[in-house]
């Protein structure tokens, strides 16, 4: 990575970067999409629906909420399905428009950039100033100026690391570990200052290495980029050859680039963006931006730096959808499709019957067959259920050996039974049985299995 010597520092083998304060029209629209996604970020773990929080992760009791939907260890293949249609969504957002996410979506980029580093320009000031600060001697200024930052950053983290947890063992927890004595809750306590720390570390001190080594996804670009996706870019046959504007120079000869530097010096991970699209690139726009101000400055048209593809930049040809990204879109809708319709049939209740196994059916002194079963109810909702289990078939009788009469909200209800069969009803060796489970006159959940007899 190609760095300006002007735009960062060497420090114990980390190298500093100095991005100077971006603003302009694209700016504006990334501090407004990010004011949305914080207040989603800091609110969803806390807003009820269906007496449930909006988004819960809970692996350690392994319950997944999602907008009132629980889903349990039941459902792994909903859940494989969800990350697969996430997976697949980010692979088709990328061969499109490039690392867009990553400098406008990512919660890593937002933080960094819309809050820490915004203090920081606040406390310390621009580029040069923070530069200056950190060069002089220790002080009483630097002492009050960094000690206040540090503050501030350690509550955010601190915050931060609440809100975390709250999407991990979700926010009633979070309340019970925050209000209650500490000795009580000592493993929660502990967590939330580890993940404090290392959220404090990530945006006061690793910074940006995380979007430009630690990120897998900014290494995957250059597997999913064709010359047909949108990335921020430098339109070198305009731009090309640079340089600075002389007075009775022929300005014609020279391209529209006068090699001010701005576009490196507002750069967060210290790129050039003039040597061509590289995986620092998160596109977060601060460059477009920076070179528009000097464009209109300079009386040229702006997008000199802009959202180009290979193919424009090289041969002037207009945008238009590859071949990939059709096929990835095909098979992003397909998926969720499939993902939708089993969302559409799943079932509050999940009921499984299976024959008891090493046992063979049964003929009784009034010639009835009986088969041996056990069942497995399992409550996917957080509700209390009264329930009432039967053979679909009016003409046979169950006989309850073991039997829960109540579904637990999120718990499970096992039952032993015999099947009871008349011997003018059965047709063959192995047939067909289906049971239903009501709750309130409604039947939830219904599942089938086989019933053994000679006929």
């Amino acid at each position: 990575m190609k760095q300006s010597q002007n735009n960062s520092k060497k420090s114990g083998g980390k190298t500093f970067i100095y991005p100077k304060k971006p603003h302009g029209k694209l700016y504006n629209q990334r501090k407004w999409v990010s004011y949305v996604l914080l207040l989603l970020l800091f609110s969803s773990p806390f807003i009820k629906l269906n007496g449930e929080q909006l988004i819960l992760l809970n692996f350690l009791e392994r319950k997944f909420v999602f907008f009132g939907l629980i889903f349990t260890p039941q459902d792994f293949y909903l859940f494989a399905l969800a990350m697969l249609i996430f997976i697949l969504f980010i692979v088709f957002f990328t061969v499109i428009l490039g690392r867009l996410w990553c400098g406008w979506a990512c919660p890593q980029t937002i933080f960094m950039e819309m809050v820490f580093r915004r203090i920081e320009y606040w406390i310390e000031g621009d580029a040069n100033q923070q530069r200056k600060l950190d060069a002089q001697e220790w002080n009483r200024e630097k002492i009050l100026k960094k000690g206040f930052k540090h503050f501030l950053f350690l509550v955010i983290s601190f915050l931060i690391s609440n809100v975390f947890l709250a999407y991990i063992i979700g926010s009633d927890k979070l309340y019970q570990i925050i209000t209650e004595p500490i000795s009580e809750h000592t493993a929660g306590f502990i967590s939330i200052w580890i993940f404090t720390f290392v959220f404090y570390g990530v945006f006061s001190y690793v910074r940006e290495v995380v979007c430009t080594v630690i990120c897998p996804y900014g290494r995957l670009q250059g597997v999913l980029l064709d010359n047909k996706s949108l990335v921020v870019a430098y339109d070198e046959t305009r731009g090309e050859p640079r340089g600075f504007i002389q007075k009775n120079a022929d300005q014609s000869l020279k391209g529209d680039c006068i090699d001010c530097g701005l576009c490196v010096q507002v750069c967060p991970t210290g790129i050039d963006i003039r040597e061509g699209t590289q995986l620092e690139c998160v596109n977060c726009t601060a460059c477009i931006d920076a070179c528009d101000e000097v464009m209109l400055k300079i009386n040229k048209p702006e997008k000199l730096i802009g959202f180009y593809n290979h193919d424009f930049i090289q041969n002037r040809n207009k945008f238009k959808f590859g071949l990939r990204a059709y096929a990835y879109a095909v098979v992003l809708a397909l998926v969720i499709v499939i993902f939708s319709s089993l969302i559409y049939k799943r079932e509050d209740v999940q009921t499984t019957v299976l024959r008891a196994s090493g046992t063979l059916y049964q003929k009784r002194a009034d010639g009835s067959i009986a088969n041996l079963y056990n069942a497995e109810l399992i409550n996917k909702t957080n509700k209390d259920m009264k329930f009432v289990f039967r053979s679909v078939d009016n003409t046979d009788k169950i006989e309850l050996i073991q039997a829960d009469t109540v579904l637990k909200k999120e718990g499970s209800a096992r039952l032993t039974f015999f099947l009871i069969k008349q011997p003018k009803n059965i047709k063959e060796f192995k047939s067909k049985v289906k049971f239903e489970v009501e709750v309130n006159g409604e039947v939830i959940s219904s599942t089938t299995t086989t019933f053994f007899s000679q006929p």
